[in-house]
């Protein structure tokens, strides 16, 4: 399809990438569809189709990379926008360190993770996974728009369900989340952690008896064999000289 199929506007790769370039969240290939369909009457004769539109994005990448530009329009959470090439994701990574005072907390990640995996969740369940009160937690992941509240349980009481949104999906880079690691996946990371741990202590425990052994050996077996030879003018030495000389004595007076 022709850059210039519609008369009277912009070249429909410059839309598209101006539209990309101004949305704060992804835009599906249906909602691009919709927006031009709003401006051009929804004529079928210009009608753009999902086809010709990846065609156009892949047009748009391939120019930025020719151009060595920083970033390229990516599919996330269902849709395309804007994102910088993972080459720089050192500087990027530091400047999210730069707001670390929006940074997640352990126990934030945990009751997430919890909520992406089970989800749709009660608060009970969460609380029952990790043993303790999570009113704040759900509170703070609410207000980041990370989680929402989905239905109500049908069990008593009527607890409300919670689930993820498309919001943890853009923070985490997650298409789907049929992207979340594995269960097995991550108790396999879990395990290669905990042998690695093991072999360590038991490297350590090896090099400390290794130190033990030759600090034995490195006394003198001329120090050790002298320990157990008493010098004759030594005070033990004059001490059986006496006893012996004592014995002497009684066996003479006896003979007598």
């Amino acid at each position: 399809m022709s850059d210039h199929s519609f008369t009277g506007r912009p070249a429909v790769r410059q839309i598209l990438e101006a539209l990309f370039f101004a949305t704060d969240e992804p835009l599906t290939i249906r909602q691009v569809i919709d927006i031009f369909d709003l401006l051009e009457g929804g004529g079928e004769s210009g009608k753009l189709t999902t086809d010709q539109i990846l065609a156009q994005l892949d047009d748009l990448n391939e120019e930025y990379r020719q151009s060595g530009r920083a970033f390229l329009i990516v599919k996330v959470a269902g849709g395309y926008q804007f994102a910088t090439r993972p080459e720089y994701g050192a500087w990027l990574g530091a400047m999210v360190r730069e707001r670390s005072r929006r940074k997640l907390s352990v126990s934030a990640l945990e009751s997430l993770a919890v909520i992406a995996y089970k989800q749709p969740v009660t608060k009970p369940e969460i609380e029952a996974i990790r043993g303790v009160n999570a009113d704040y937690v759900l509170r703070t992941l609410l207000e980041r728009n990370l989680i929402t509240i989905v239905g109500r349980a049908a069990t008593p009481g009527r607890p409300l369900l919670y689930g993820t949104t498309r919001d943890f999906l853009k923070h985490f880079g997650l298409n789907d989340l049929s992207e979340l690691p594995k269960p097995r996946e991550i108790n396999e990371l879990m395990a290669e952690a905990q042998f690695e741990v093991e072999k360590r202590m038991l490297q350590e425990l090896e090099q400390k008896r290794e130190e033990d052994s030759s600090d034995i050996t490195a006394i003198s077996p001329e120090y050790l064999g002298a320990a157990d030879e008493i010098p004759p003018d030594s005070p033990a030495g004059e001490g059986e000289g006496q006893s012996a000389q004592q014995d002497g004595t009684k066996d003479l007076q006896s003979e007598q």
